[in-house]
């Protein structure tokens, strides 16, 4: 497996290395041993997994202390645009994002750090998206940023739940969430 850290510290995209045959193909996904040589100690308690339909956007969300979470998100099936936005005020990267294309083809997994909103944009005609967390999810910590806020190319095309599309826009959040 390869770790890359990103533009944003901490964000790691992790590149298996997927052996093929006349079979079909095996990678191992994740390797606690790897992981915590490259990222460090994470101790995932729930795995979380959607199917969303071509155009939409799920997030971006994330949890405030005392349960805030890190994730590992790989696709399953279909092709993602993941976007990564920096909440920690302490950060040279605060309040950029970046964006990466995870795919079933790829089979690259993303990592984000605890402090950090996640959403992704679905661009194939359905994409079945599992992530590891390291915290349970708590709706009482729950939190988001609209993703209008940031340009994207692809905002005025997207899908967004009744929830996501109140979500209020960097210029309304709260600062203090971490």
């Amino acid at each position: 497996m390869e770790f890359i850290e990103l533009e944003i510290k901490g964000v790691f995209l992790i590149k298996p290395v997927v052996h093929h045959d006349e079979r079909g193909y095996f990678f191992e996904s994740f390797r606690q041993d790897l992981f915590e040589k490259h990222i460090g100690k994470i101790r995932f308690v729930q795995d979380n997994e959607s199917y969303s339909k071509k155009g939409v956007f799920r997030g971006l969300h994330y949890q405030i202390p005392p349960k805030a979470q890190s994730k590992l998100v790989r696709v399953i099936k279909g092709k993602i645009m993941d976007v990564v936005l920096d909440l920690r005020e302490d950060s040279p990267t605060f309040l950029k994002y970046i964006t990466v294309e995870l795919s079933d083809e790829n089979k690259h997994s993303l990592f984000i750090p605890k402090g950090l909103a996640h959403g992704f944009y679905t661009l194939s005609e359905y994409a079945i998206v599992n992530y590891k967390v390291d915290e349970y999810y708590s709706p009482e910590h729950e939190r988001g940023v609209n993703v209008k806020s940031i340009k994207l190319k692809f905002t005025s095309l997207l899908i967004l739940s009744q929830k996501d599309s109140k979500l209020p826009c960097l210029e309304e959040w709260e600062f203090s969430d971490f």
